[in-house]
This record gives structure tokens, sequence and C-alpha cells, in this order.
């Protein structure tokens, strides 16, 4: 089948490539020249495991191509996906200038039945944005050509996302015209084999299910860091207590691990987006309120053991880091916690020296080059002579680590983590001081 994707971000990349590599012709369609040329090149603009060699297969064999020519993209696909950025705005809520204008494109080069699938990330009701716009073009054109809108939510996460959309758990589409519904089941069989994963609701259902999705995680993570910290007052164990409650099959053990907040390109901003929309139907969304509240406050709790460790007397330290990404898997430094910590710890008059597997090149992007922050191309590197190593992002190569070398080379043993990767009791038997979230020492 030929389809069209609207940008070649993340989630237009993975999903484009994907549907390449079982048999459609895909045509990515970006307006960043430079992106376009980059991916045409066989260059990846993102760190995602195993979707280079996804992107290079299908290029080589002509499945899947890339261009800037907006109309090109519309004459060639049946399935229109809109995949572009939904960042937020300054009020919280997500900014659809972009998806706007690809409807807006879309409308201005019909010819023929398209159906236009959203897979942005998109509050209620843009489904609904995207047909007026689409049939206000077409009306200034004096033209009747029929067309569907429909909503299809991504469900991937970072790090894993070609196997999340080769494999996915489910399949959500939101139509109203079953003629959509129909196509959209045939494009999505060769993902779909061994049960159903396809489920069916209207357009409505399926915009507010994929920021439901991401705020309940988002939940299910801020109310373990609210309990981390209760246990840490509390000289309880959140480990101990996190196995206890993960037992309960209601409960389960996904997403209940305490840590330094979530970050990256969608909880925040969705739960963002969210409690803006509920204030735009003048609900007071409380729950949704606390989460980000929660998060927020999270940020900077290593910092603030940092402080109370050294007695607040900072200036002039160096800090060893380890992770700079919002979590394992990828280069993505949207929202993480590595950078309130950063920027806290340089405004105290810190030097850092940091490590990561993907993300140093996002860090030098986003930062430049200052005095005060180093990145060191191997993790033992960044520990000669620090005060301390502070754990951030918990890749695997950091669970296992030399520890008679770290303590060697720091200038005191003393470890702050943000991700719970040791044993308290280990760690003190080996000489650490060693704080964590919810255990280890209290600061």
């Amino acid at each position: 089948m030929n389809i069209t994707l609207f940008g070649s971000g993340y989630v237009g990349l993975v999903t484009g490539a994907c549907f390449a590599e079982v048999g459609n012709d895909v045509l990515c369609v970006d307006i960043d020249a430079r992106k376009v040329a980059m991916l045409q090149r066989g260059e990846i603009p993102i760190h995602e495991p195993g979707l280079d060699e996804v992107v290079r297969r299908n290029s080589a064999s002509g499945r899947l191509r890339f261009t800037t020519d907006v109309a090109a993209g519309v004459a060639h696909g049946l399935f229109q996906f809109i995949a572009v950025g939904t960042p937020p705005d300054e009020d919280g809520s997500a900014d659809l200038q972009h998806v706007r204008a690809v409807a807006r494109a879309i409308g201005q080069h019909l010819s023929d039945y398209r159906i236009v699938v959203n897979k942005s990330t998109v509050p209620v009701g843009t489904a609904d944005i995207v047909r007026a716009t689409i049939a206000g073009v077409l009306a200034a054109r004096g033209c009747d050509i029929p067309f569907s809108v429909v909503s299809n939510p991504e469900f991937l996460k970072e790090g894993v996302a070609v196997q999340d959309f080769m494999r996915p758990d489910r399949i959500i589409i939101g139509s109203d015209d079953p003629r959509a519904t129909v196509q959209l089941r045939t494009l999505y069989a060769p993902f779909n084999r061994n049960r159903d994963r396809l489920i069916e609701m209207d357009v409505h259902s399926a915009e507010l299910t994929k920021y439901a999705a991401n705020a309940m995680l988002a939940t299910k993570i801020s109310f373990m860091n609210e309990i981390a910290n209760l246990a840490e007052r509390l000289g309880a164990d959140i480990e101990k207590v996190r196995v206890g409650i993960g037992a309960d099959p209601r409960i389960g053990y996904h997403f209940i691990y305490p840590g330094a907040g979530y970050g990256g390109s969608c909880f925040p901003k969705d739960v963002k987006a969210l409690e803006h929309t509920a204030r735009s139907v003048n609900y007071e969304a409380a729950l949704l309120q606390a989460v980000e509240t929660v998060n927020e406050r999270q940020k900077t709790v290593l910092f603030t053991k940092i402080a109370r460790h050294f007695q607040h007397e900072l200036r002039g330290r160096t800090f060893a880091l380890w992770g700079l990404a919002f979590k394992p898997g990828t280069d993505d430094m949207r929202e993480a916690p590595s950078r309130k910590l950063l920027e806290a710890l340089w405004q105290a008059g810190c030097t850092v020296r940091a490590y990561d597997p993907a993300a140093m090149n996002e860090a030098r992007r986003i930062y430049g080059e200052r005095p005060d922050f180093q990145l060191c191309e191997r993790p033992m590197d960044v520990l000669t002579g620090a005060d301390a190593l502070i754990i951030v992002t918990e890749w695997i190569l950091f669970r296992s680590p030399d520890f008679d070398a770290i303590r060697r080379l720091l200038k005191q043993p003393v470890i702050f983590d943000g991700r719970n990767l040791y044993e308290p009791d280990y760690m003190r038997e080996q000489g650490f001081v060693y704080y964590a979230i919810g255990r280890g020492e209290k600061a």
C-alpha cells in the first residue's frame, strides 16, 4: 500500500520505516531540507536501537523515500499520516501549528480520496480541526473531494520503538468512517496476526486514550517518588515497599520504580496538555496538577542531598555524572532530570564531568562549550579527583562497575544514586557513603 508520512522525526521515521519493512511503499515528507538530505544519505538523526538498520534496508530497496515535496506526498499515499511535533505552548497546551499546516497542505493538493491519519499526540478535538481545515481549503478551491480523518495514536517507547511498532500490545483506531476503518485494518494486518490487537473506537475517545495512557504512567512514577520520600523520612526501604506492593496483581511491577523524576518528549508535555484540556472544559484536574508538581520537586532531590552532605559548601567542587539522557536507550534530553541537576550545580559554582553512552552530542548541542562542563569518553574518566559520583540515568553498563576503582579515583567515596542501582548494605561494606531515593543514607 502507498503511505505518506508528514514529519520524519521520532514518530514519523519509526512509523515510516516499520511500514516499509512489511512491504509498503512509504514516502516521508519533511520541510527540513537538511534532515531530508541526511536521511537520503542513510544518516539517522536520532538514537534509536535498530532503527538505522531498518531505515537503510528499506531505503536501499526503494520502499522508503524522503522528500521536501509536499505535493508529491499528497499525490503518493492513500494514507496521509500526520506525525509532526506538538510542542507545549506557553500555557501548557499542545501547539497545533504544524498539524494545521499539514492539513492546509493536504487540502491544497488533494485530488483524490485520502485517509488522513493523526499519528501525533494531539488534544481531543484535533481531528475535528484537521477535518475543518481541509474542508475549508477545498471549499476555497471550489472542489468537492472526499476524504476521511481518523485518529491512530502512537504508543512507542524510546529505546524499544521499533520493537513496539512491529509487535504492538494494542493498535487504536479512532474513526467515524467505516470505509477508513476497513482500510486501516488492512494496513495494520501484518502487525496483528497472532491475536487481534486492534481496538476500534470513536475519534475523540482515541485522542483521549493517548493522553490518558501517558498521564496514568506519569502518575505511577510520581506516586512512587512520593512514597519514596516518605520512606526515607520514616526509616523504611522503598525497594522492599516496591516489591511488596508490586506483588499485588492489581498494582503490578511496571512503572513503580522511584527515581530522580521523569522527563522526555511525552510525559511532561502530555500531562500539562491534558491538564490544560481539563481547564478548557471547566474541570479542575487536581490529580494531574499534583503529578506535575511532585515530578518537578523530585528533580531537585539529588541536588538537595548533595548540598546537605557537603553542608552547602559546593563552590569549587567537581562532580562526576553518569547519565544525561532522560532514560536509557535514547539520546533524548528533553525535560531530563540531568538538566535541572546540571544547572543547579553550575549555579552553585561547581564543575561537572559527565558521561553518557548516547547523549553526549545532545548535551553539547544544548550547552555548548563551557569551562565547568567536561564530557568524557569513558565512564571511569569522569571520576578522577571528583568529590562524588552522581548517577542520573540507569544505563545497563552502570549496574556492575568496579567499585574498588571508583573508590580509588574519587576524592572521597560518596555516591548519589538517582536510580537505586545498588544495595545500600553492600555499598556500606565497600566503604561508600551511599545516598539513593527512599533508601540508603539520609541526607
